[in-house]
């Protein structure tokens, strides 16, 4: 590690045993209450150097003289490195979040009762993200032909999630050439994203215009996602604003309404959670998100993408307070993450 003042194991315990002490009371944490936490003998003075020496290193704070120590969104970001590889999940967690999902009915169902998993383990928010519609793996696509010329066009993904739109196209379309563009789709591309059909489609349009001119410019035109556009962009389901409401770290009203305000403009829930699909790690931890409101920067987002038959289809995590159980939330993020991936695949 490169901050010097973890160099020793023994610090590493202290901090660590710091942080799990002020998430499960909210106080500055004493030398005296280390000392009796601590695995070995060591002299309440001697914790009280190294703690001096974790403040040194950015990793501690004491908001008086006479107070003990506060974790630093520093410390936070050692703790959740620490334990990633440690931590297990409980099997009373286990057997919940397994019902839970047992008992959903359906996708929309699994989807609010996996929300409620991750707001209820982190005491924050829980949220779901599908992917975008570029995104999107097409499973089946249909069309309508309206009377005044427009057309429904209703995409099924994977897990039988339907999303629709009603377009006018630049030209008139008859019912019999919606279907023949349809089966072209369904035959064709069934287990594609939008985005790879279109780069196909464009490239069958330069080689072979002849043969596919007609029924291809029919496809790019009602299904290409930017001429669907924003009205199928990625979907966000959130629960538990209200448990944020009563966090300590939103006392202040202004604050408060700021984090709020930030969370209906779930584009920004959305910008951040779908970091971690690009990141290695398959458990994500962020401490202090400023991207999504000046007030995040007391807050910590611990996500997982979800799959199916290998492919992302979202992702989905916990926004919380970062004094929030760190052990407890990433572990029931990565097993939620696993059942939500099963069973779309079941679906």
């Amino acid at each position: 590690m490169r901050n010097a003042a973890l160099q020793e194991r023994r610090n590493r315990q202290i901090l660590a045993d710091i942080v799990r002490t002020y998430i499960e009371t909210g106080e500055p944490v004493s030398s005296r209450v280390i000392s009796q936490r601590f695995e070995e003998t060591l002299s309440t003075a001697t914790i009280r150097n190294v703690m001096a020496d974790l403040e040194d290193g950015g990793l501690l704070f004491q908001p008086h003289t006479s107070a003990g120590r506060v974790p630093t969104a520093a410390a936070y970001r050692f703790f959740a490195q620490e334990i990633a590889s440690r931590a297990t999940l409980s099997i009373e967690d286990r057997d919940w979040i397994k019902s839970e999902f047992n008992a959903a009915s359906s996708s929309a169902d699994m989807t609010e009762r996996a929300g409620l998993v991750l707001a209820e383990v982190s005491s924050g928010l829980g949220i779901i993200v599908s992917p975008p519609l570029a995104k999107t793996v097409l499973e089946h696509a249909r069309m309508w032909l309206l009377p005044d010329g427009r057309v429904v066009v209703v995409l099924i993904s994977h897990g039988g999630v339907t999303r629709d739109k009603i377009l006018r196209p630049h030209r008139l379309f008859t019912q019999t050439e919606l279907d023949g563009i349809a089966e072209f789709l369904n035959q064709h591309y069934a287990g594609w994203t939008l985005e790879a059909i279109r780069g196909d489609l464009l490239q069958k349009l330069a080689t072979e215009r002849e043969r596919y001119e007609g029924i291809v410019q029919g496809a790019l035109t009602l299904c290409d996602p930017a001429v669907l556009g924003a009205d199928l962009a990625a979907q966000v389901h959130v629960e538990g604003t209200a448990q944020m409401i009563g966090a300590a770290e939103f006392a202040d009203q202004a604050r408060l309404r700021d984090l709020l305000s930030a969370i209906e403009q779930k584009h920004r829930l959305v910008t951040v959670l779908n970091a971690c699909i690009d990141t290695p790690e398959p458990v994500f931890v962020k401490i202090g998100v400023k991207e999504i409101s000046a007030a995040g920067e007391n807050l910590a987002l611990i996500s997982a993408p979800y799959m199916s038959n290998d492919l992302v289809q979202g992702s989905l995590g916990v926004l919380g307070p970062t004094r929030m159980p760190y052990e407890r939330a990433m572990t029931a993020v990565a097993y939620v993450a696993q059942l939500f991936s099963e069973a779309l695949s079941k679906i």
